[in-house]
């Protein structure tokens, strides 16, 4: 199936893809890599699970908000590049803001994990990084960036 297939077929719709914040672009091509700015939980301009994972949001929040990462650097991919342009992701980072004694990181990154191995199917196969923060813009919970190898022009 193709992703848009996987989307329907998943009840998800990619979120109308953001703006950078500042002097970058959200997608940059080197060769035949694409690398995406950094994505946060944003739903078409609405700022979403705000705060401190274990204080403010639990792990299926945080699950939740890193599956809106996700959605948001497939919406970016859509816009800038096309599906049809896609040889695969590669690896990506996950930030996540929370409590000092909140330990459960790769289950909250685990909602970008999954989302991506649904829609992209083989193409979603990935490596990953988790970074544990102190603060991210805007309160935001959680962030991602990642880079898909795409194909030559």
């Amino acid at each position: 199936m193709t992703p848009k297939e996987n989307l329907a077929k998943y009840g998800h719709q990619l979120p109308n893809a953001s703006t950078p914040g500042g002097s970058y672009s959200s997608v940059n091509i080197r060769g035949n890599i694409a690398y995406i700015a950094i994505q946060f939980p944003i739903l078409n301009d609405e700022y979403l699970y705000k705060g401190r994972l274990g204080e403010d949001l639990d792990t299926a929040e945080g699950y939740k908000a890193m599956e809106l990462c996700a959605l948001n650097v497939l919406a970016q991919i859509d816009k800038k590049v096309g599906f049809e342009n896609l040889v695969g992701l590669n690896h990506f980072d996950a930030y996540f803001q929370s409590a000092a004694d909140w330990d459960e990181g790769p289950k909250v990154v685990n909602g970008a994990s999954d989302l991506f191995v649904k829609i992209l199917e083989d193409k979603g196969t990935h490596s990953r990084a988790i970074f544990g923060v102190h603060k991210l813009p805007r309160n935001f919970s959680v962030g991602l960036t990642a880079s898909f190898t795409i194909k030559p022009n």
